[in-house]
């Protein structure tokens, strides 16, 4: 279990550069990921 389990993160321009390494580690530490 990772510190983010069971929450969610919501990440605005996460289709390239710091955006989508944001949504990367969060997801690799539990967090349900959603990207617009």
């Amino acid at each position: 279990m990772g510190k983010l389990t069971g929450k969610t993160a919501l990440i605005t321009g996460a289709s390239q550069g710091i955006g989508e390494g944001i949504a990367r580690v969060f997801a690799r530490h539990g967090a349900t990921v959603r990207v617009r």
